[in-house]
């Protein structure tokens, strides 16, 4: 199935869902350790940084400085699908979070700071409406 490219149809669907669980980004030079699981892997010339859990992270003895949660946008965007990274990025810098985006095959997914995790949530919300439908 093709992912989504009307950005109105994105932005009343995103559906958003925030996942259980505390998230850390960090980098290795020598491979993912065992007993470590990414969420998301990205090679850099400096590492291959690593999205995993907080607790695997600790009981691996990796360094981290950021503590996020992970919400999902559940539409299926297609990745040449124009404009739904500059909307939420830009409602979500409006209510000021950072907000650090990874694009899957099928869906988005936004880390932002964990402690206001649900925050961003409601802030997520406000798109869904304007555009006519709402999230909940």
């Amino acid at each position: 199935m093709a992912g989504e490219s009307d950005l109105r149809t994105l932005l009343s669907g995103m559906r958003p869902e925030l996942n259980a669980g505390r998230y850390v980004f960090t980098t290795v030079e020598d491979g993912v350790p065992s007993g470590v699981s990414p969420v998301a892997t990205v090679a850099e010339d400096e590492g291959l940084t690593l999205v995993v859990r907080r607790e695997e992270a600790d009981a691996a003895g990796l360094a981290y400085e950021y503590v996020a949660g992970w919400i999902t946008l559940r539409v299926h965007s297609a990745l040449e699908a124009v404009g739904l990274t500059a909307a939420v990025s830009r409602e979500l810098a409006d209510a000021g979070l950072s907000c650090n985006v990874i694009a899957g095959f099928h869906h988005d997914h936004l880390f932002v700071p964990y402690e206001h995790a649900e925050r961003a949530m409601t802030v997520l919300a406000g798109p869904a409406r304007r555009s006519g439908t709402d999230t909940g």
